[in-house]
């Protein structure tokens, strides 16, 4: 099955890759993605408020640290810009096939 293509201006090929998840460990929440963001996938939030953590992770139920999330990951346009500006390469990436196929 195909993926989803497009061209860019100058009329070359172009697989766009949406993202697919981001590693809540690894974010510290500096904003940077989501300030690029053109279509508000992400959200900021305070850590552990509505994270789903696993029973093994280490982290402090009193910390206040604010951490993104994927609030609508499906309205992602696969444009890359979030994990071009991540510090800490927080993001996954892939490219999907079309919904109607």
């Amino acid at each position: 099955m195909e993926n989803i293509t497009g061209l860019t201006l100058g009329g070359t090929p172009w697989t766009p890759e949406f993202v697919t998840a981001l590693d809540p460990k690894k974010c510290i929440g500096c904003g940077r993605c989501f300030k690029v963001c053109p279509r508000d996938v992400l959200d900021l939030i305070v850590r552990g408020e509505e994270m789903e953590m696993d029973d093994d992770e280490d982290y402090d139920e009193d910390d206040t640290a604010s951490v993104m999330m994927l609030a609508n990951a499906a309205d992602c346009i696969g444009c890359g810009a979030c994990g071009r500006v991540c510090p800490k390469g927080c993001y996954s990436y892939a490219a999907q096939p079309p919904l109607n196929a």
